[in-house]
C-alpha cells in the first residue's frame, strides 16, 4: 500500500513565509495530520482541502505553532461539517493540558454541552513506545524525546521506516544508533535551527557533525525565513519544501 508524506507548513515558531511546520500522511484512502499551528488551516485552503477530508490529526506537543489551528478546526468540524468529530491522536500526557491550558478557553460552551475535548474529536490516546495503526497501512510510534525540559514532547517513527522528528534537541545516540542501526529508517524529518545555540531545537551545525550516510536520508524542516541564504550549506541533507511531497514506501 502507498504512503506520501506532504508538508503542510516547514517553517519555524516565528517563521511568516512557508506556514508553521505540519504534514500530511496519505494512505490510498485517508489523510492524517501530523500537527496543527495555527498556520495550518491556510495551507489546507491552499491545497483545497475541506476539514472533513482529515481523517486523523496527531498531536506531537502543546506549542502553539503545533496546536494553534485545532480551535479553527475544531468549530469548522462542527459547525460546518455536521459535527463531524474527526480521530485526534495524542499521547495520555498530552490530552488533558491541550484541553486544558489550550484550547479550553475558546471551545468550552456549556450552552450547547460541549465541555470537554471528546465533544470536538474522536480521541485516540497513544500509547508511548508501541506501535499502533492508526488506519490500514499506516502505524505510528510515538517516542518521548527531549524539547522543552519537563515538557512532554515526542518524536514519530511512521511504519517503522521513517523518522519524523517534531521539535527535539540534539540526540546522536537516537540518530545514529536507533534511527539508522537498529531501525534502518529510510527516511528522516529533522528539524532544523538554522543559526545560533540550540537550546531547544537541533542546530544546522549540530546535524552536519553526522555521518555523511546518516545526512543523506535527512530532509530538514521546521527552518526559519533565511533558508534560502543556506542553500548549498547543508552538507548531503535537503530541505523539504511547503506542499513537497514524498513517497515513504
Amino acid at each position: 500500500m502507498s504512503l506520501h508524506i506532504q508538508m503542510l507548513g516547514t517553517g519555524s515558531a516565528f517563521a511568516k513565509e512557508r506556514y508553521n511546520n505540519s504534514a500530511l500522511l496519505r494512505t490510498q484512502d485517508k489523510q492524517v495530520m501530523i500537527d496543527c499551528g495555527s498556520s495550518v488551516p491556510r495551507s489546507l485552503h491552499e491545497l483545497q482541502i475541506q476539514p472533513d477530508r482529515i481523517d486523523g490529526i496527531l498531536i506531537t506537543h502543546i506549542h502553539a505553532d503545533h496546536v494553534g489551528g485545532l480551535e479553527e478546526m475544531a468549530f469548522r468540524l462542527l459547525y460546518e461539517h455536521g459535527r463531524k468529530r474527526t480521530k485526534l491522536f495524542i499521547a495520555e500526557s498530552l490530552a488533558v493540558p491541550l484541553w486544558e491550558n489550550t484550547l479550553k478557553g475558546g471551545l468550552y460552551s456549556p450552552s450547547e454541552n460541549l465541555l470537554t475535548l471528546e465533544d470536538y474529536f474522536d480521541v485516540v490516546l497513544l500509547p508511548e513506545r508501541a506501535s499502533v495503526e492508526l488506519f490500514p497501512g499506516l502505524t505510528v510510534e510515538i517516542i518521548p524525546t527531549e524539547h522543552i525540559q519537563l515538557k512532554p514532547s515526542y518524536s514519530l517513527f511512521i511504519n517503522d521506516r521513517t523518522f519524523y522528528s517534531a521539535d527535539i534537541r540534539f540526540n546522536p545516540e537516537l540518530l545514529i544508533g536507533e534511527v539508522i542501526q537498529q531501525r534502518n529508517c529510510h527516511t528522516i524529518f529533522h528539524d532544523c535551527q538554522l543559526s545560533g545555540q540550540g537550546f531547544v531545537h537541533t542546530t544546522l551545525e549540530e546535524l552536519l557533525t553526522l555521518p555523511e550516510e546518516v545526512q543523506q536520508r535527512i530532509y530538514l524542516m521546521h527552518y526559519d525565513d533565511s533558508m534560502p541564504d543556506y542553500i548549498g550549506r547543508t552538507g548531503q541533507m535537503s530541505f523539504v519544501q511547503q506542499h513537497q511531497i514524498i513517497d515513504l514506501t
